[in-house]
C-alpha cells in the first residue's frame, strides 16, 4: 500500500482560500485605489486619524477590572492576551486576520447607541452613560469562530436582559435587530461597496434573554481594543463567532427575523442560528474539533460550545438542522 505524503508547505484543504475570497479581495484593493485615485481616501481618512486624536477620554475606566461571575468557568487555559489582541476578524477593516492595526482608526468616543422598534421607552444612549448605569461583571468564557479555531477569553460586560427590561419591549417583538457602525472614511473594508453594509446581526427574544447573552465592554479587565469590537459588542459563546457582532450602534425589535449580513452573503455556510454543533459541517471543512489559537492545540468541538445547560432548551428538536445554519 502506497501513502502520500504531502511537503512540508502544503496548507490543510480548510485553511486554503476560497476562490470567491480572494477575487473579493482583489475587487477591494481595486476599489480602494479607486478611492484614493478619485481624491477621496487620503484626505478623508487623514482627516479621520485628526479627530480620533480629539476624541473625548473614555468615562468607565474606573469601572475595569470588573468583579468576576464565579459561575462560568473554563475548562483550559486563558488564550495569552497578546494573542487574542492580534488574532482578529473585523471585516469592516479588511478580510485578513492581523487588522488590529486598521481597527484603531475607528473612533469609540463620542459613540451612541440607538434603541428602538417595538418597545415603549425607545432611548438614544451615550455610550459612557449606558455602561455606568448597568451591572458590569467578568466572565470566562468559550470563543468558536466558525473557521474551526477557538479562544478563551475574560469579557467584560452586562447582559443584554438588562438592557432589554429598561426600554420594556411589546408583545409582538420577537427578534432582536442588531447593527454596526458605517463609516467609510474610517473602515476600509467598507470600501467593498457590493457587500451589504453595514453589519447587522439578529437574535431571538428568547435568545437575547438567555442569561449568557453579553454585550461585552471589556476584555481582560480593561475597556474593549477596537481590533475588538471597541466600545460594545454582543457575545453569545453558544454559536458561531460571527454571531458576535462588534460595535454596535443600533438596536432594534422587530416582528419579522431580520436578514442578516452573512447570511446574505452565504446562507448555506453562515445561516441565522449558527449554533455551534460538532456534527454539522461546514460545506468546506468540518467542525467536529477546534484549534486552539496561540497554543495549536485541536480540542473535540462540543455541542453549544459546552453551553448546553444553559440553552439546549431553546432549541428542543435537536435533531432539526435548520437550527444549526
Amino acid at each position: 500500500m502506497q501513502f502520500l505524503r504531502k511537503p512540508d508547505w502544503a496548507l490543510p484543504e480548510r485553511e486554503a482560500t476560497p476562490e470567491s475570497i480572494f477575487l473579493d479581495r482583489r475587487r477591494f484593493l481595486m476599489g480602494a485605489l479607486g478611492v484614493v485615485a478619485g481624491g477621496i481616501g487620503g484626505t478623508a481618512f487623514a482627516g479621520a486619524a485628526e479627530k480620533t486624536s480629539e476624541a473625548p477620554l473614555d468615562r468607565t475606566l474606573d469601572l475595569y477590572p470588573a468583579k468576576r461571575n464565579p459561575e462560568f468557568t473554563l475548562d483550559r487555559p486563558l488564550t495569552k492576551e497578546s494573542v487574542a489582541a492580534t488574532y482578529n476578524n473585523f471585516y469592516e477593516f479588511g478580510p485578513v486576520k492581523t487588522i488590529y492595526w486598521l481597527a484603531q482608526r475607528l473612533k469609540t468616543r463620542p459613540w451612541q447607541v440607538r434603541v428602538e422598534g417595538l418597545v415603549r421607552k425607545p432611548r438614544v444612549f451615550d455610550i459612557d452613560d449606558l455602561i455606568r448605569s448597568m451591572p458590569l461583571e467578568e466572565r470566562l468564557y468559550r470563543f468558536r469562530c466558525v473557521e474551526a479555531w477557538a479562544m478563551a477569553v475574560p469579557w467584560t460586560g452586562f447582559p443584554l436582559s438588562a438592557l432589554i427590561k429598561v426600554v420594556e419591549p411589546k408583545s409582538e417583538a420577537r427578534f432582536v435587530k442588531l447593527t454596526t457602525f458605517l463609516d467609510r472614511t474610517v473602515a476600509i473594508g467598507q470600501l467593498r461597496f457590493w457587500l451589504p453594509w453595514p453589519y447587522t446581526e439578529g437574535l431571538t427574544m428568547e435568545e437575547a434573554m438567555n442569561e449568557l447573552t453579553l454585550l461585552a465592554t471589556g476584555i481582560y479587565g480593561k475597556p474593549l481594543p477596537k481590533q475588538h469590537g471597541a466600545p460594545v459588542r454582543l457575545v453569545v459563546p453558544w454559536k458561531y463567532g460571527f454571531k458576535n457582532i462588534k460595535s454596535i450602534v443600533s438596536i432594534e425589535f422587530v416582528k419579522d427575523r431580520p436578514k442578516t449580513f452573512w447570511e446574505i452573503l452565504g446562507p448555506d455556510e453562515y445561516g441565522f442560528w449558527a449554533n455551534v454543533n460538532p456534527e454539522f459541517a461546514h460545506p468546506r471543512w468540518s467542525q467536529a474539533s477546534e484549534r486552539m489559537i496561540g497554543t495549536e492545540e485541536r480540542r473535540p468541538t462540543q455541542i453549544f460550545n459546552g453551553y448546553g445547560k444553559w440553552v439546549a432548551s431553546l432549541y428542543p428538536n435537536l435533531k432539526n438542522r435548520k437550527f444549526f445554519v
